[in-house]
């Protein structure tokens, strides 16, 4: 009975190790034809690192203010007589705009000027009593006193007067007229506003860290959404001394003509600040970064292979982005097909397909 178990196992152990042999000869051989597989090379687009003169500049976004600007107010109650002036009309300094009515001041300013006349007759008068010594030194001082009182009504009542034909304290242009005939002004209440838009400012921040790149007199290039595709030249003619203790921004002004009025104050507009050029900066079309939370990087061909290698970049223009770290001049790196690639696959590159990339890119329809 012993006998027959063991001649059982023996054959059961016979028959295993075949079996096993034979799978694991046939596993040997499947991953050897796996092995002689070679994949075929991911068709990719790729362009050059170039490298070229790149403008720098520093970008935010401003508003727009005039260059004299307020909200006329009158100082004194009274009744509009007269509007002068109409609503959006060019006025020059000292164009009278509305009149209030002066009818009562000006009846109480006769009666000053006769008052006037008659301490100035009595002044010569006690002049020439006192020369004659008729008269005491009191009696004089007394009679320029009640002159000099009398004279300064006159001209009070006159600045009153004065202050009732309002005036344009700067040339520019109106906006809409808040008061109209017949209309009672109390004191304090607006009338119109008048801006003075050329030259125009353009006010904006930047961050302190830029503090040491900024210089009075730097050019400054504006774009508005009114005009699109067409930019304005500005030049920077005030930084401010302090910095925003909240923001750590430093608060900048740029002046610009204004002839056509094109440019009106309350509009934004983005402001770039422009540097000096740096010369043989190194360019890669902006496609062929890749961006991770980790880091920026790029697949350069080397060799038919894709190499995955990490990048610094800088400021974009259009296309175009600067590379600041990582490639060389003349690598090979690919702008399209980046995601289906890992490090060693081969490729194979065809840019049949591929856009030109530009600093400044248009529309074909445009």
């Amino acid at each position: 009975m012993n006998k027959r178990l063991f001649l059982t196992a023996v054959i059961a152990l016979a028959v295993f190790g075949a079996i096993f042999g034979y799978k694991v000869l046939a596993i040997r051989r499947e991953m050897a034809a796996h092995a002689a597989i070679v994949m075929p090379p991911f068709t990719v687009s790729a362009a050059a690192v170039t490298q070229q003169t790149w403008p720098n500049t520093l970008s935010a976004v401003g508003t727009l203010a005039s260059f004299q600007g307020t909200t006329l107010k009158t100082e004194l109650d009274g009744l509009v007589l007269n509007v002068v002036a109409q609503s959006g009309a060019v006025v020059a300094a000292g164009d009278t705009l509305v009149v209030l009515d002066t009818a009562s001041e000006q009846a109480q300013l006769r009666g000053l000027e006769a008052q006037a006349k008659l301490a100035e007759i009595n002044l010569n008068r006690a002049r020439e009593l006192r020369t004659s010594g008729t008269n005491t030194p009191s009696d004089l001082d007394a009679a320029e006193a009640t002159a000099a009182q009398a004279a300064s009504a006159v001209d009070q009542l006159k600045v009153t007067i004065a202050k009732k034909h309002l005036a344009a304290p700067f040339a520019g242009r109106l906006g809409i007229m808040q008061v109209y005939p017949g209309q009672f002004l109390s004191k304090g209440d607006p009338i119109v506003v008048l801006e003075s838009i050329d030259p125009i400012h353009i006010d904006f921040s930047l961050p302190q860290q830029e503090l040491g790149r900024l210089s009075e007199g730097q050019p400054v290039q504006l774009t508005v959404d009114a005009y699109p595709g067409r930019s304005f030249d500005a030049k920077i003619t005030a930084i401010s001394p302090r910095i925003d203790g909240a923001t750590r921004a430093i608060d900048i002004r740029a002046t610009l003509a204004n002839t056509d009025e094109s440019l009106r104050p309350g509009m934004y507009g983005r402001a770039e600040v422009i540097l000096p050029p740096t010369e043989r900066a190194l360019v890669l079309p902006s496609a062929a970064v890749i961006h991770n939370p980790y880091g920026e990087s790029v697949f350069v061909i080397v060799d038919g292979k894709a190499q995955q290698r990490f990048v610094k970049t800088g400021s974009q223009r259009g296309d175009l982005i600067l590379i600041t770290d990582g490639l060389k001049v003349g690598e090979q790196v690919v702008t399209a097909g980046q995601l289906k690639l890992r490090n060693g696959a081969p490729v194979h590159v065809d840019n049949s397909a591929a856009p030109e990339a530009h600093a400044a890119p248009k529309p074909s329809e445009s």
